[in-house]
C-alpha cells in the first residue's frame, strides 16, 4: 500500500517522467474560498530539480487561482496518476513560490522546459512530503496525444494581447486575491 519517501527516488522520478498528465491543488487561506485543482498536460512542463524540489512551467491560462493561492500561503499539493497497466497515485506536497519571467532566476529555470508560446511563471514547489498510494480505482486509458490547442492560441496573440488579456483574466483569484503583477502596455 501506500509509503511515505524523504526525497524522489529514481523509481518516483521515473514514475513522474512516464506520466502524461498530473494536476495541482491549492486554496486559499479563507475557509470559504475555493479550493481550485488544475489538471496539467505536457510533460515538457514539468522538471525535477533535486530530491525534494521540483518546478512547472505556469503557461497562459483562463483563470489564475494557484498564482493567487502560491503568493497567498504557498501551499500546493500535486498529483500524478498512473493510468497504465500497473496502478499509482504519487502525491508531492509543499510550498509552491512564482518565479516571473522578470525576475533573476527565470533564465536558469526555463531552459528546464519545452519551447512553449504562453510562459506565464515557473512554480517551483519545496516539497515537504512525498506519498504514494494504490491506485486501484483509477481507470487503465490510452494516451492518443497531447494537444497543442493553448500553444497554437498564444501563437496567434501579439505580446499586447497577451498582456491585455492576462489583465482581463489573471489579475485576480475568482475570490479576489491578487495573481500575477502587471506589465505596462
Amino acid at each position: 500500500m501506500g509509503k511515505l519517501y524523504e526525497g524522489l527516488t529514481p523509481a518516483l522520478r521515473d514514475f513522474i517522467a512516464q506520466a502524461p498528465m498530473y494536476f495541482a491543488a491549492t486554496a486559499p487561506l479563507s475557509a470559504d474560498g475555493h479550493v481550485n485543482v488544475s489538471p496539467k498536460g505536457g510533460m515538457d512542463t514539468f522538471a525535477v530539480l533535486d530530491d525534494t524540489t521540483v518546478a512547472y512551467l505556469d503557461l497562459i491560462g483562463s483563470g489564475a487561482e494557484t498564482i493567487a493561492h502560491a503568493r497567498e500561503s504557498g501551499r500546493i499539493t500535486l498529483m500524478f496518476c498512473s493510468f497504465t497497466r500497473r496502478p499509482k497515485i504519487l502525491r508531492l506536497y509543499g510550498t509552491a513560490r512564482c518565479v516571473f519571467p522578470d525576475a533573476p532566476e527565470w533564465d536558469a529555470l526555463i531552459g528546464r522546459f519545452g519551447k512553449h508560446p504562453i510562459p506565464r511563471s515557473i512554480m517551483v514547489v519545496s516539497l515537504t512530503r512525498i506519498t504514494d498510494s494504490c491506485g486501484f480505482t483509477v481507470p487503465e486509458m490510452d494516451l492518443v496525444r497531447e494537444r497543442d490547442l493553448q500553444d497554437q492560441w498564444g501563437m496567434r496573440k501579439s505580446d499586447q494581447e497577451l498582456e491585455a488579456y492576462m489583465r482581463q483574466k489573471n489579475s485576480t483569484s475568482i475570490d479576489g486575491l491578487p495573481a500575477r503583477p502587471h506589465r505596462e502596455l
